[in-house]
């Protein structure tokens, strides 16, 4: 029999295998995190019809020659290049701006994806549509711990529970050019360990040039919770001489007195120069009960709860993985891959250490470029045709042999 038959079946093979490829190419266009495939092929061992001799004395050298057997499948590769990212506004959709991957869990099983079509379940676990966990650093006494991961998950019932204010900061300015007994007021608020709102006013009185002094009071009320000196040096900036008091003021319904160590009431943003008096409270802490209302997630993967009472509270971070060779992962469907043993082991780190940013409120589109794969198709066509062509031709030549005798 001809080998060219032989040859033209491995090709026609080889390019239904790729038809099949382009096909399901074509088919993810508009699949959130999709990586195209790509089809290679390579030559099959040639047989040796005689080999090559050196030059010598007399005659000189000749190439051997070959018969090729055809061509079969080189690599069928996955191409990760990102893609770009659509906005869809909504806070659970996450694109990755690098080359990381999300880590979510199937049980104890491990899969990779650059979908982020995430969402919340009842529980409130962050999951795939598939229900597969997102996974994250948890946060343990308030800061990240980066040597474990777990699942991300809100606590629908979470309740936040009222803090005293600890500290104040002060800033604005005195009026330098103000003659000696001029006021500046400031009314603020702070709230004790029950979450009572006390309202107060601080007055600042000039007494001479760079001299002022402040006091401290409920507001309505005479009595001085905090009183000092401010002073301040020829450039407008406070002057070490200046002393400032704890401020203690009485609980309401119950609750503990509210202390500010005269270290936590600061004045170093308050200057004097010569401008009209503006006092504010630049910060301070303390706030009311909360209970959860919603999240948002910032560029570093944060996972921030946000409650009631306009307070945030990191609750964990998501982990990304990158791979020494992405080219090597494996994939099971549902947007997700795995490790292989040509893809190294997944190193799983923070957003932003190497494997890229998070944007919230956008997914990664398709790699596939339509343009690109329906030239594909038609060069597979034409090869495909070209191959069967082969057969027909081989296939007359059979015929003329098998005429020779009639």
């Amino acid at each position: 029999m001809l080998r060219s038959m032989y040859s033209g079946i491995g090709g026609m093979k080889n390019f239904q295998t790729k038809l099949d490829v382009i096909g399901n190419n074509i088919a993810n266009v508009n699949t959130y995190g999709f990586k195209k495939s790509r089809v290679t092929f390579k030559d099959i061992a040639s047989q040796t019809l005689s080999g090559a001799s050196g030059p010598t004395a007399n005659l000189g050298g000749q190439n051997g020659m070959q018969v090729g057997l055809g061509a079969t499948l080189a690599s069928i590769d996955t191409i990760h290049t990102s893609a770009s990212l659509q906005t869809t506004g909504r806070t659970q959709d996450l694109g990755i701006d690098g080359d990381g991957y999300f880590v979510v869990k199937n049980g104890n099983q491990s899969f990779y994806t650059r979908a982020g079509n995430f969402d919340f379940d009842y529980a409130g676990n962050l999951v795939t549509p598939g229900g597969y966990k997102v996974q994250g650093f948890p946060v343990v006494n308030g800061k990240v711990d980066t040597t474990q991961v777990g699942d991300i998950q809100l606590d629908r019932n979470e309740f936040m529970p009222p803090t005293a204010t600890t500290f104040a900061t002060f800033a604005g300015n005195l009026d330098a050019g103000a003659a000696n007994g001029s006021t500046a007021n400031l009314d603020f608020k702070v709230r004790d360990s029950l979450g009572n709102e006390h309202e107060m006013t601080m007055v600042a009185t000039k007494n001479g040039d760079n001299a002022w002094s402040y006091n401290i009071t409920r507001k309505g009320e005479a009595t001085s919770l905090s009183s000092g000196t401010l002073n301040f040096d020829a450039n407008g900036k406070l002057a070490p001489t200046s002393t400032v008091a704890d401020l203690r003021i009485p609980g309401l319904n119950g609750a503990n007195d509210i202390v500010i160590q005269a270290a936590d009431l600061k004045f170093e943003n308050v200057s004097q120069v010569a401008a009209p008096s503006k006092l504010n409270l630049k910060d301070k802490d303390g706030f009311a009960e909360g209970y959860l209302n919603g999240f948002t997630i910032s560029p570093t993967g944060e996972v921030n709860a946000t409650f009631t009472n306009g307070q945030l509270k990191v609750v964990s971070q998501i982990a990304l993985a990158n791979f020494s060779n992405p080219s090597g992962l494996m994939k099971s469907g549902n947007n997700l891959f795995t490790e292989s043993n040509n893809s190294g082991l997944p190193n799983i780190t923070l957003a932003g250490d190497g494997a890229g940013g998070i944007k919230a409120g956008s997914l990664e589109m398709s790699n596939v470029d339509l343009s690109e794969e329906f030239t594909e198709m038609i060069v597979s066509q034409r090869g495909f045709q070209a191959n069967s062509r082969i057969i027909t031709t081989s296939d007359q030549i059979l015929e003329e042999l098998v005429n020779l005798k009639r």
